[in-house]
């Protein structure tokens, strides 16, 4: 990034050094030179990156997932989201999760964007599909996968939210969007599956 208008603000990495790997989480270390010439330590996640779908019923309602998240001890109402494999195109992975999850395909996908929930210590970036002209099928769980399906209005959602009964960043992020999608201020180009 040298010689941009940020350079200002930029750190440069020194040394880095992992420290765990599992099955989905890099965890790093690295020294890192500050703008004013100081030096810092950073910890960090190295994260796949994932997708969530706002599935879309044809009567308005909105297919939500209630699956029990272990690091906040309670169960969670969330938009179908899951982890990219190495190489996945995101569009295929949201059709994939939307079909393992909740068992519905859709006929009309439409890309909204990224959003990155914990800039401070992780570069997940997190794609935003909607997905609409829904069809049932049969849920395809991964093995250790439980979850409940649950419809809900835009409206039921945007009061949950109020109530502080849903805080899952990127569910809430999935109803920002939809609601400005919904009064034409930030458009979506529909493309068949």
């Amino acid at each position: 990034m040298a010689g941009t208008e940020d350079d200002h603000l930029v750190e440069r990495l020194l040394e880095g050094s992992q420290v765990y790997s599992g099955h989905f989480l890099d965890v790093r270390r690295d020294r890192v030179a500050l703008p004013d010439g100081r030096t810092a330590q950073r910890e960090y996640i190295r994260h796949p990156g994932a997708v969530m779908i706002v599935p879309l019923l044809d009567d308005g309602r909105l297919v939500m997932e209630r699956q029990y998240r272990y690091p906040m001890g309670r169960v969670m109402l969330e938009f179908p989201a899951g982890k990219l494999d190495a190489g996945e195109d995101p569009l295929s992975c949201g059709q994939r999760e939307l079909l393992e999850e909740t068992g519905y395909s859709a006929a009309e996908w439409a890309y909204a964007g990224v959003l990155h929930n914990a800039i401070a210590y992780s570069d997940e970036g997190i794609h935003i599909y909607f997905a609409r002209g829904l069809t049932r099928g049969a849920q395809q769980l991964d093995e250790g996968e439980f979850l409940e399906l649950v419809t809900h209005t835009v409206d039921e959602l945007d009061r949950l939210a109020a109530q502080g009964e849903m805080t899952d960043a990127k569910t809430l992020i999935g109803l920002l969007w939809l609601q400005r999608w919904q009064q034409g201020a930030w458009p979506l180009q529909w493309q068949p599956a």
